[in-house]
């Protein structure tokens, strides 16, 4: 049984439906996965593709998109199964006609994820460890914000950096931000709010309805300034969708200090995932944050 045949059966399995692929259609967009609409004909599903080594980061991205479903807070395509044989990976999702003739509003998707971060937990983390694009993203629980960021975000980065053989200037910055890491938390004590975790512009969209969508999520539970922050990194969201989360949830004051602090984790997945051209803006946003504190 082929990899399509075998996909087809376990969806047919699961939904307790017949369901034969009569069609595969190739979609373009994904830089990790390949990603596909299959269709046999009636119903539809969205299938991502990788390698077998693959299974354990889309069965972290189906608990993350059920943990943001339970929240009741924004849409996300729903996991319909995932598996693996020894040619490929797959994950199978529900298929959204995503910004199908209404792009929606943008104050919306602002009022939804103010929801979506007043889901609390206990600690910060998650259940399970996922991934950021392709690398391991640590979540073992903790009760101290700053410890959590400190290990698990900017000083894992950081070694898989030097490990990439990114030492010198960055690695000398690294060291001394994460000693004076505490002082750009004074005076605000964040909570463990539900995270998107991955939140730029291509990780949203619209349905046909118009409600906004959220997909291919890096679920832990952290400060919800994290998820802002990163939207502000690769261009911007819309005015409308700060200023309706803003008003349901305004922000702290030192947030655009702090945003640095955050984005400068994403900043460095970009130099271990893609190589030196992102090396230049890790060392200036560096160089900035101590600034600030000196």
């Amino acid at each position: 049984m082929d990899t399509w045949d075998q996909i087809g059966t376990q969806i047919a399995t699961i939904n307790d439906n017949p369901f034969k692929i009569k069609e595969t259609l190739k979609i373009s967009g994904g830089c990790i996965n390949q990603t596909y609409c299959i269709s046999d004909g009636a119903q539809r599903y969205f299938v991502k593709l990788n390698s077998p080594g693959s299974l354990a980061m889309f069965e972290a991205e189906a608990d993350g998109l059920m943990e943001i479903h339970q929240s009741h807070t924004v849409r996300v395509p729903l996991p319909v199964c995932f598996g693996h044989n020894d040619h490929a990976a797959w994950l199978v999702l529900e298929y959204l006609n995503l910004n199908a003739g209404n792009r929606g509003k943008a104050s919306n998707l602002g009022m939804q994820l103010a929801a979506m971060h007043r889901i609390a937990a206990k600690q910060f983390g998650w259940i399970r460890d996922n991934t950021i694009g392709q690398t391991l993203q640590i979540n073992t629980a903790s009760s101290d914000w700053i410890n959590f960021w400190k290990m698990h975000r900017l000083g894992y980065q950081l070694d898989l950096a030097k490990t990439n053989g990114f030492n010198g200037k960055l690695q000398k910055l690294g060291e001394q931000l994460l000693i004076d890491l505490d002082e750009f938390f004074s005076g605000v004590t964040p909570s463990p709010s539900l995270l998107h975790g991955d939140l730029w512009s291509g990780n949203y969209a619209y349905d046909g309805s118009g409600n906004p969508v959220l997909f291919d999520p890096a679920v832990y539970y952290g400060d919800r300034e994290t998820d802002i922050a990163m939207t502000e990194l690769f261009g911007g969201f819309p005015a409308d969708f700060y200023s309706a989360y803003r008003y349901d949830y305004p922000l702290d004051s030192g947030y655009n200090v702090r945003k640095m602090v955050y984005n400068l984790y994403h900043i460095l997945n970009h130099l271990n995932l893609f190589g030196s051209s992102y090396r230049h803006q890790a060392e200036h946003t560096m160089d900035q944050l101590l600034a600030e504190i000196r």
